[in-house]
């Protein structure tokens, strides 16, 4: 049975299709060819303009400042970290096209319907609280720094309701929003880390303990301290592979998958690199490197250090956006039956209250917390990556619609290896400063490859249990047993 022919589908209804400043109708439905726009070019902008922000600064300010890595130490490590995120967003972002689906919902073909809980429980609260909660600081840090009368919880309340407005209306706005404000944000941020490359000394091999203070970490080696950058690049461009399908599913069927992937894949990619680098470089610069907008803004003329203060405003919007709507999907992906009109909607605004407290708590101390934060990330997704991406290649052939739009399909196969993936590659591998594992206790230069191992066990015991337990797509999937339409 088509997916096309479920229950009433309210995107379908009441004729969404390109419409910009309109509030999307529905929640994770399929998107009917009726409703169908858009290029993969699009995709482009829509991943760039989200990581034009500080907290992609960030990431590449704790390799050299906690680790001691050289400039070139850090960037190698950046550079690997983030071609392996950005990757694997590829892939996931080129099925949206064919299924119409967002992405946590296509997670059902690996977990089943209950199973996915574990995956969309998680990513639910990881983007629609936990990343909003990092860049809505940093947004706010910046507008502190640019206005600086005006309090700090001030600013992060303001920089929450724009989010908020952007995200509420859902899928169109978002991408129009995130073109609108890619020219802008692109040319601030380039002309900096232009600047931060030409006043670096590149050339340093390693920041004294004097100079960065006291590091999070006990002392490494230099691959251990690369890794474990790598890990932190890795963890931030992957974070976006949960949401990837959910900005692809309105493009036409007919476009090229490969091209749509390709410029996903490439918007996170170039971003992340770039500015990351920027990062890196800011820390050889200023003379108490810290991660915090108005410290990497200090080295630029004034004039342009207040137009990245405004553009790292306006770049949390920009990413937040995306984190409060696939946040929201993906708590409706859940398949919980929530009896109000617009359910994204006010599942949008439940995480941005959760989010504005998390962050207002999160304005001190932002960088070992999001040090931590992107670690952990990387944590959940490596060994839940595992089992879609083998589970996608086992099912080559079938009709990945009809099994995840049944609410009888069952596999405990995915919960079952992601759980075990995840659970001992972090009790032996983790490298936080609220858990040491045994491994990198003892052996500090394997640095933190808890994601790599997650990802191998996942795939590994799913590859064993798929046979018995992955389940096959259903002839007899009628309406009823499809994904529901919000009540009107």
């Amino acid at each position: 049975m088509s997916a096309s022919s479920t229950v009433a589908n309210p995107i379908a209804e009441e004729h969404y299709g390109s419409k910009t400043v309109a509030l999307e109708p529905g929640g994770v439905e399929y998107i009917p060819d009726s409703e169908r726009h858009g290029r993969p070019l699009q995709m482009l902008w829509t991943w760039t303009s989200p990581n034009l922000e500080f907290a992609t600064i960030a990431v590449g300010i704790i390799g050299p400042l906690f680790f001691g890595l050289s400039f070139w130490q850090a960037a190698a490590a950046i550079v690997v970290g983030t071609a392996l995120g950005s990757a694997t967003h590829g892939v996931l972002s080129s099925w949206g096209p064919l299924s119409g689906l967002a992405q946590m919902v296509l997670s059902r073909s690996g977990f089943g319907w209950i199973g996915n809980i574990l995956p969309a429980g998680l990513n639910a609260l990881v983007a629609g609280v936990g990343w909003f909660a990092v860049n809505s600081v940093s947004g706010a840090l910046a507008l502190h720094a640019l206005a600086g009368g005006i309090p700090r919880w001030l600013c992060l309340l303001i920089i929450v309701a724009a989010q908020l407005t952007v995200a509420a209306f859902g899928h169109n706005l978002v991408h129009s929003f995130e073109k609108f404000v890619l020219p802008a944000l692109a040319v601030v941020f380039v002309i900096g880390a232009v600047i931060a490359f030409h006043k670096a000394d590149l050339s340093t091999s390693h920041l004294s303990e004097l100079r960065t203070g006291k590091t999070l970490f006990p002392p490494l080696s230099v691959t251990g301290a690369f890794l474990i950058e790598a890990a932190a690049a890795f963890g931030y461009a992957c974070g976006w592979n949960p949401y990837a399908s959910d900005y692809t599913r309105y493009l036409p069927r007919s476009v090229n998958r490969a091209r749509t992937g390709g410029y996903a894949g490439l918007g996170v990619f170039l971003s992340c690199v770039v500015l990351e680098c920027a990062g890196a470089a800011m820390v050889f610069v200023v003379a108490k490197p810290a991660v915090d907008p108005g410290v990497y803004t200090s080295m630029f003329p004034t004039w342009l250090g207040k137009l990245t203060l405004l553009g790292i405003a306006v770049g949390a919007v920009a990413a937040n956006a995306l984190n409060i709507y696939s946040g929201a999907m993906s708590a409706l992906a859940l398949g919980v039956r929530l009896p109000v009109h617009r359910a994204r909607m006010v599942v949008a605004m439940v995480f941005g209250v959760a989010g504005f407290v998390l962050a207002y708590f999160g304005l001190d101390d932002a960088g070992s917390k999001y040090e931590n934060f992107l670690l952990i990330i990387s944590y959940w997704i490596a060994p839940w990556l595992g089992v879609v991406l083998l589970d996608r290649l086992l099912r080559r052939g079938q009709d990945i619609n009809a099994l995840v739009l049944d609410r009888r399909h069952r596999n405990w196969a995915g919960p079952i290896a992601m759980f075990v993936g995840g659970a001992v590659s972090i009790f032996l591998f983790s490298n936080q400063t609220k858990y040491l594992g045994p491994i990198p206790k003892h052996h500090p230069v394997v640095g933190d490859i808890t994601p790599v191992v997650g990802f191998l066990i996942a795939a590994v015991i799913y590859g064993v249990l798929y046979k018995a337990m992955a389940g096959q797509p259903r002839a007899d999937v009628r309406p009823a047993d499809t994904e529901p339409a919000p009540a009107a």
